[in-house]
């Protein structure tokens, strides 16, 4: 990376960890753009430059990290399936969850607060859903590229983010029941292995009547 795209990264994970500092504290609505690039010592145009909205800069982590899960399938190992290579990158990325299963109690009220602006703000769900849709999509187009049909891709990219969302979604209900999140990490590895074992084998023996 040159010196130029090194600065640029700066400048962005800077107006990142400045938004959300302001919006743990204060909440997503009452905080606009304009003071998120006052705090962060940066023109309000150039955050525009890297974020098209607010709702964006809200949801940059989990689009870096979508990008990161579609990397990690395009550029698996040979004889490793998608599966393997999408799980790895899910089930390994417990950076907050870790940081509260170990007792920290700034990063477990940082949760709360972020997780209770998501389920308090339908615009900010919708945007979720969203970063989701556009995981799946460039994950369904890196499988079709690989020979599969359109279709079939899409299914399976579908199921892999499905589990991520449903991860997530599981997340956010049990921080903000205070649901013995001191176990919330494992709880979540130990689900997020169940339901990518369930693709893994097929769905022809599950809800048999």
């Amino acid at each position: 990376m040159g010196l130029r795209e090194q600065k640029k990264e700066q400048t962005r994970r800077l107006i990142t960890e400045t938004a959300w500092r302001l919006f743990a504290d204060r909440g997503f609505d009452q905080v606009s753009v304009a003071e998120v690039a006052r705090e962060a010592q940066v023109a309000e145009t150039t955050v525009f430059n890297y974020f098209r909205t607010k709702e964006d800069l809200f949801y940059s982590g989990l689009e870096g990290f979508g990008a990161e899960l579609v990397d990690a399938v395009r550029d698996r190992a040979a004889g490793e399936s998608a599966l393997v290579a999408f799980r790895r990158l899910v089930l390994g990325a417990q950076g907050m969850l870790a940081r509260v299963a170990e007792g920290d109690a700034e990063a477990l009220a940082r949760a709360r607060s972020v997780m209770a602006m998501v389920a308090g703000s339908p615009r900010l769900r919708a945007r979720e859903q969203e970063a989701l849709a556009t995981i799946a999509d460039g994950l369904a187009e890196v499988l079709a590229a690989e020979g599969g049909d359109e279709l079939t891709a899409r299914v399976v990219a579908n199921a892999l983010v499905g589990v991520h969302r449903t991860l997530i979604e599981y997340v956010r209900r049990r921080v903000l029941a205070d649901d013995e999140v001191l176990r919330l990490a494992a709880d979540v590895r130990a689900r997020g292995e169940a339901a990518f074992a369930l693709l893994e084998t097929g769905l022809r023996d599950y809800a048999v009547r």
